[in-house]
């Protein structure tokens, strides 16, 4: 069987330098949930989806978010078809096992709730029927901080739906040199070959449900989550989603890095991810200069780590 690793060593000759990123993607993934990354224009963002998506074979489709962009043309609508004088349902871009969102800030309010609706749902309602998403369904949403001309921030009931945010980060100079190179020679995604099938993705996520996880560790996570609720910088806590994303990401790493048990350490990896969208800090917070991750990384040690005993 193909193993994580064979998948991210693969991922790397496209994507250079940003390997704790593409576990976090990858875990997500085998965990059945969605990506939100926030970041600038050109740190590989698209490049990440493709890769992915040319590694499993799976179907990959791109939609890009405009404000005039209407629901329907990202899930579907019917058209008229003279031969069979009936309309017939044309599937939009949402039809796709992995779909590359870019700019989710820029859609309005309305055609955010429709993706969010069907990333929840793994289904849409067009024409007064019910259409099943393909399997697997997985969102990579991009969106970024800094043009605040013509966006409309999701809300926190939405910014929930994704299991993680992330972002790319700059390379480091090595790592542009690298990147420059290649790109002078070829299209690195070009050459890029499936490694795995729908089957092998498969029975990676089954695995991942097969890692197991002590109830201390369990109650560890769960305080975690608890936690962001009481803090004084913070005005708006994560909800229990949180603790069910949190164990689903800290199992995918546990299993990506080869583990058959969770670790209080694959609880702290997956943390800051899990939670920094979830979090509304205060004003004062704000003024004062704290941010999400410093707030988490506090929280983190804060709260007592299990002396874990694999049982």
């Amino acid at each position: 069987m193909i193993t994580p690793t064979q998948v991210l060593d693969r991922m790397e000759t496209v994507i250079i330098g940003k390997r704790p990123v593409l576990e976090l993607v990858l875990a997500a993934m085998l965990a059945d949930g969605h990506v939100l990354i926030e970041d600038v224009p050109g740190v590989a963002k698209t490049l990440l989806a493709r890769a992915l998506a040319r590694v499993f074979a799976l179907e990959f489709s791109r939609a890009q978010m405009t404000p005039d962009l209407l629901p329907a043309d990202l899930t579907g609508t019917g058209i008229w078809d003279e031969r069979e004088r009936a309309f017939i349902f044309q599937p939009g871009p949402i039809f796709a096992q992995i779909l590359l969102v870019d700019e989710l800030n820029r859609a309005t309010p309305r055609t955010q709730a429709g993706l969010l609706e069907a990333m929840e749902e793994r289904a849409v309602t067009a024409e007064g029927r019910r259409h099943a998403l393909p399997e697997p369904f997985f969102v990579l949403a991009t969106q970024n901080p800094i043009e605040q001309h013509g966006v409309f921030p999701l809300p926190e009931a939405q910014l929930d739906r994704f299991l993680i945010q992330v972002a790319m980060g700059y390379p480091s100079f090595e790592e542009e040199v690298r990147i420059v190179e290649a790109q002078a020679r070829a299209r690195p995604l070009d050459a890029l070959e499936p490694l795995a099938s729908g089957v092998d993705f498969e029975a990676m996520r089954a695995a991942v449900a097969r890692v197991h996880t002590d109830p201390s560790v369990l109650d560890y996570l769960v305080r975690l989550t608890r936690a962001t609720r009481s803090r004084e910088e913070v005005m708006l806590g994560a909800s229990p989603r949180a603790s069910l994303g949190l164990h689903h990401m800290a199992r995918a790493l546990a299993y990506i890095g080869g583990s058959a048990y969770v670790l209080p350490d694959h609880v702290k990896r997956a943390a800051p991810a899990v939670l920094r969208h979830r979090l509304m800090l205060t004003p004062q917070a704000r003024l004062a200069g704290l941010d999400h991750d410093q707030v988490i990384e506090s929280i983190l040690c804060s709260v007592d780590v299990p002396i874990y005993v694999r049982s």
